[in-house]
């Protein structure tokens, strides 16, 4: 724990340095831009750090790595790369909230509401929605730009041409499978009706594995080991091990968003429901519904519910015993990472901080 909280200390601290970095060589677009560096600031602080902690695990499966001394230039450029993640994952939530028009994140209001309110604040002309929306947009992109510095300076300080490399082709894949995951996620919500049972859940789960799953763990791992240079044998068990935590990471994300704790999650629950999301938990409760339930479920799924429409979709979604069966689906999933790490050319002691990872990235409450 210990060990974590040091990690967590120096991913906050290279974030903030960056970002006052920035903020200082763009003094010269004037006071008027600082509302915008604010937000960025404020946008990454805090946060469980999961990716970061991947990516690291990742360079140790590998390589020894001390983070508990001082910051060496071997520790810097992983510190790089794992704030590059940090930075991208920051950038894809704020453009998420766009999309699902969500009003807060983390407990606080999401960019473009807080954009839109400053717009209101200050009675600006124009629309207030737009001007949200268009300052959420430039964040995120801001937010991606140096995500991409960030990695390329993690690789740039890497000795092995070829490592460099490597590390950066799976983070440029990274990038093109969640914006492509991420219009998928998008056009099934617009699908006038579901597939029949084995379509829908196959499409919900190719959503889940590529807007998610594989950038939540199966990237950061890579990312990192391909740093340490890592052999083609050790990223391969590492995407076995990685996949399948991310599968589960996201199946407990989706069961958070319609069942979770909102004071611990820090977003409305049901917000999920209300856009319509054709989750793989939504998929698995449809099948064992009546035909006249499911067209009542497909009916709400998706508007603008009050809540007690959302305690009635809870309600059927756990006696759909869909609840049961993500929860199955979980653990499988766990112990098909923890087999891929038997046998592997893994550093020992990160075998054991990976499957610790993992089961609380999987059993975590928010």
């Amino acid at each position: 724990m210990q060990e974590t909280m040091r990690l967590a200390g120096l991913i906050q601290e290279r974030i903030s340095d960056t970002l006052a970095r920035h903020r200082e060589e763009l003094t010269a677009l004037g006071p008027d831009a600082l509302p915008l560096l604010d937000e960025a600031l404020g946008f990454l602080t805090g946060g469980k750090r999961f990716r970061a902690q991947f990516a690291v695990l990742g360079f140790r499966a590998a390589r020894e790595l001390d983070t508990a001394g001082d910051v060496t230039g071997e520790l810097s450029r992983v510190l790089d790369a794992a704030c590059a993640l940090e930075f991208f994952h920051a950038a894809a939530l704020i453009h998420d909230d766009v999309i699902d028009r969500s009003d807060t994140r983390r407990g606080r209001p999401s960019v473009h509401r807080l954009f839109g309110a400053m717009h209101r604040q200050h009675g600006w002309r124009g629309s207030a929605d737009h001007f949200g929306l268009a300052g959420a947009i430039l964040l995120g992109d801001l937010l991606q730009s140096w995500a991409d510095e960030l990695m390329q300076a993690a690789c740039d300080a890497t000795p092995d041409r070829d490592a460099a490399r490597r590390a950066r082709e799976h983070f440029n894949r990274m990038r093109s499978e969640v914006a492509v995951g991420q219009y998928l996620d998008v056009l099934e919500e617009q699908q006038p009706e579901f597939a029949g049972h084995a379509e829908q859940l196959e499409r919900s789960t190719r959503v889940l594995v590529f807007k998610s799953a594989k950038y939540s763990v199966e990237a950061p791992i890579l990312i990192g080991a391909a740093l340490a240079g890592a052999s083609a044998e050790l990223e391969s068990a590492l995407a076995d091990f990685g996949l399948p935590v991310g599968v589960a990471f996201q199946l407990r994300d989706d069961q958070l968003g319609v069942f979770g704790d909102e004071e611990l999650t820090g977003k409305p629950i049901g917000d999920d429901l209300i856009e319509g999301k054709r989750t793989v938990l939504v998929a698995l409760a449809r099948e064992n519904l009546p035909v006249t339930q499911r067209r009542i479920f497909d009916d709400l799924l998706g508007t603008e519910l009050d809540a007690e429409q959302v305690a009635i979709l809870q309600r059927t979604i756990r006696e759909s015993g869909a609840v049961e069966r993500v929860e199955e689906m979980i653990s499988r999933n766990i112990e098909r990472a923890t087999d891929a790490l038997t046998g592997a050319p893994i550093r020992g002691d990160a075998a054991a901080q990976l499957t610790e990872l993992a089961e609380r990235a999987a059993r975590r409450t928010h």
